[in-house]
C-alpha cells in the first residue's frame, strides 16, 4: 500500500513538473508567480523532490526570490537540505544573469545608457554582504571597456587606494570612469566618508585627465548618484579639456 502512494505522489509529481514546463514553453515567464519561478527552475536543480512546497518554503524563508537568488549556497543548504547540486546551481543563475547584464553594456554609451547600468549594479551589488568598491572604465565613446573591484571590505578614505585605481586607468587606457560601492545595510544614503573617498578620487583623476562621470552608491532596490546630487565631481576636468 505504502509503495502504491508513493508512486502515486512521484507520478503526480512528474505531471505537476511537465505541466509548468509546458506552461512555460507556451507563453513566457509572465503570469508566474514568483514561488513558481522557482519550482520551475528547481525541477532542473532537484528533479526527484516535491519542488511545490520546497519553493514555497524557500521563497517564505528568505523574504522573496530576490532574496533566494542572494542566499550564499550554504544558507540555501543549512534552511532547506538542498543539495550542493541544487544550491551551487541557484547560485549560478544569479551570477549567470549578471554576466548577461554586463555584455549589454559593452560596447554601448553607458552614459546614455543609465538605467542598463543600473540594472547591473543592482544585481550584482544590492544583495552583497560586505561593502565593495568598483571602478567601470571607459573610453573616449563613453564605452564600457571593463569592471574593476578595486577594494572588498569597510570602505574609507585610506582602504581605497587612488593609486590603484589610476593604475588600472592606464591598463586600460581608459578615458573617463564610474566609481561604484555597495552599502550592505541597503540604504544607499551617502555618508560624510564617502563624500570625502569621492573628493580624493577626483583629485587623483584630474591629475591625469581621466574624466569622472560618476560616483553611485548602490543600497537595496535603490542608489545614489553623486552627479545626480550636485557633487560636482569632474567638473574640474570637463573645464580644462574644454579650454585645451
Amino acid at each position: 500500500m505504502m509503495k502504491l502512494l508513493t508512486a502515486d505522489k512521484e507520478a503526480f509529481n512528474k505531471e505537476h513538473r511537465q505541466r509548468l514546463k509546458e506552461r512555460f514553453r507556451s507563453g513566457s515567464i509572465d503570469g508566474f508567480q514568483n514561488h513558481e519561478i522557482l519550482e520551475l527552475l528547481l525541477t532542473y536543480a532537484a528533479p526527484k523532490k516535491d519542488v511545490k512546497h520546497l519553493s514555497r518554503a524557500l521563497i517564505q524563508r528568505f523574504k522573496g526570490l530576490r532574496g533566494v537568488l542572494d542566499a550564499t549556497p550554504e544558507e540555501l543548504k543549512a534552511a532547506t537540505g538542498l543539495s550542493d547540486h541544487s544550491s551551487v546551481m541557484l547560485k549560478l543563475v544569479k551570477d549567470i544573469a549578471g554576466v548577461y547584464l554586463k555584455e549589454r553594456i559593452m560596447g554601448k554609451d553607458v552614459i546614455r545608457c543609465a538605467k542598463d547600468v543600473v540594472d547591473y549594479l543592482n544585481l550584482t551589488l544590492s544583495g552583497e554582504r560586505v561593502e565593495k568598491f568598483l571602478a567601470m572604465y571607459l573610453n573616449s565613446r563613453n564605452e564600457l571597456l571593463a569592471v574593476e573591484t578595486l577594494h572588498e571590505g569597510t570602505i574609507n578614505q585610506t582602504a581605497v587606494y587612488p593609486r590603484k585605481a589610476i593604475e588600472k586607468a592606464f591598463k586600460y587606457n581608459a578615458q573617463g570612469v564610474i566609481f561604484v560601492h555597495n552599502h550592505p545595510s541597503g540604504d544607499a544614503t551617502p555618508s560624510d566618508t564617502d563624500r570625502q573617498l569621492t573628493k580624493i578620487l577626483d583629485r587623483a583623476a584630474l591629475a591625469i585627465d581621466l574624466i569622472v562621470h560618476d560616483h553611485m552608491i548602490v543600497g537595496r532596490n535603490k542608489h545614489f548618484s553623486a552627479r545626480e546630487n550636485g557633487w560636482g565631481i569632474g567638473c574640474q576636468v570637463y573645464s580644462r579639456r574644454a579650454t585645451s
